[in-house]
């Protein structure tokens, strides 16, 4: 468990410097430029909650200004491989500390609620709802990872979920 805090405290130390030092926005302002890989940077940084704001403007005048079809595509794409890394952090290494964790601080009945079927689909569910929205995917991740989502039913899902939320972004740009 103190591996896994040391590995997320690390990646917010790295999106904070890159945030601060505004490395990310140059980044995804220079990779505007160039429409297909904008797409799938912007894609990749749509993910985290220290850099959703900005690849959802990246996103937003991507659509604005080229193809629409081809943001969603590959924005939805980057989008899909950066929630894959995190899905397979929380489902192999997180999931079980979170386990652990109920089996230690919690009465037979609440561990007797997580093993329920229906509360697995039902938590996958609200994680695939957090996943098409504007909002960063980690938690949506988290409550997939812990409902034993198949990483074969995942990626499919991720890029129809992203790419949903990416051409949701496209359209509002292009009314605005």
């Amino acid at each position: 468990m103190f591996r896994d805090l040391a590995i997320i405290a690390l990646s917010v130390i790295v999106a904070v410097i890159l945030v601060k030092t505004g490395i990310l926005k140059s980044l995804l302002t220079s990779t505007k430029e160039i429409k297909l890989i904008g797409s799938f940077v912007s894609g990749l940084f749509f993910t985290s909650v220290f850099t959703t704001a900005p690849a959802t403007v990246a996103l937003g005048e991507i659509a604005r200004h080229n193809s629409l079809f081809w943001t969603v595509i590959l924005g939805g794409f980057g989008a899909m491989l950066g929630d894959l890394v995190i899905f397979r952090f929380v489902k192999d290494s997180l999931a079980k500390d979170f386990s652990t964790l109920i089996k230690h601080s919690a009465s037979k009945r609440l561990i007797a609620v997580f093993k329920l079927k229906f509360f697995r689909w039902f938590i996958a569910f609200l994680g695939a709802l957090i996943i098409v929205s504007p909002l960063p995917d980690e938690l949506g991740l988290t409550m997939m990872g812990l409902s034993k989502v198949k990483t074969a039913v995942f990626i499919p899902l991720s890029f129809i979920l992203n790419s949903l939320g990416i051409l949701i972004i496209g359209l509002v740009a292009r009314a605005l």
